[in-house]
């Protein structure tokens, strides 16, 4: 363990079956204590493929209750099994799993309390596939996000995320969106916890086994991470109260 520190991945999966094996194969066995896995209701094999593998924990959603309703499955488990250090994994297979030690080596060591795998530093998103339509996207709202909240943050949208369990543990992450806001409005509650929030440049794959919203809903979750923003900023200057933020 690093550091004497009980370090658990999750993985939230949604029809990740033919990227899971991959994703896995990368992952530092000899560092991580335990890995979590949490089917939204997949209509491939992702749970009867993660059931052969070498997961410690595979936990089934016996319906689609969405992106952050699963994360919160995760987490709640991940807390409940003691983890001081908890990973947040896509297993798309678009994110690099070899960064896990340095990630957890900046929490464990107390430089900061999240640490997120940024596709943006480095330039990594455009060499790695990311649409342009959607890298144009990223930059305009983290740059309106960092305007509202007074962050300096390359992106809030990546899927690469090193918790401090602690932090974690006293935000009421449960109150969250169960859509895919619900990560934008865990960092904005981070950032009204006053936690250290660090960035790691990560390389990017996109491919076409590669998880993605469509247009539409992509439209959709700007204009949600956009109120997430707003919210934060009545509920810090105490101009409204938002429930999501009472803690």
């Amino acid at each position: 363990m690093l550091h004497n520190k009980k370090i658990i991945v999750v993985l939230p999966a949604y029809n990740a079956e033919k990227t899971l094996e991959k994703t896995l194969s990368e992952i530092p066995k000899d560092l991580v204590d335990d890995i979590l896995l949490t089917d939204d209701y997949s209509i491939d094999n992702t749970v009867e493929l993660a059931k052969k593998l070498d997961i410690d924990y595979v936990l089934i959603h016996t319906e689609n209750k969405g992106y952050g309703a699963n994360q919160k499955t995760c987490y709640e488990k991940a807390l409940e099994l003691n983890a001081d250090i908890i990973v947040m994994l896509h297993p798309d297979y678009q994110y690099a799993p070899k960064l896990i030690p340095s990630m957890c080596d900046l929490v464990s060591n107390g430089v900061y309390d999240l640490v997120l795998g940024s596709r943006i530093l480095g330039e990594g998103a455009l060499r790695g596939g990311m649409p342009i339509y959607k890298y144009i996207a990223n930059r305009i709202l983290t740059l309106i996000q960092n305007i509202m909240m007074g962050q300096k943050l390359s992106e809030y949208h990546t899927g690469y995320r090193c918790y401090n369990a602690y932090f974690l543990k006293q935000i009421p992450f449960q109150n969250n969106s169960n859509d895919f806001v619900f990560d934008n409005e865990l960092i904005a509650q981070f950032c009204l916890k006053k936690a250290k929030i660090g960035e790691i440049s990560c390389p990017t794959k996109y491919d076409k086994d590669s998880s993605s919203i469509n247009f539409t809903r992509s439209v959709a979750y700007g204009f949600g991470v956009l109120w997430v923003s707003l919210k934060y900023l009545l509920h810090k200057n105490k101009i409204f109260s938002f429930s999501v933020f009472n803690f």
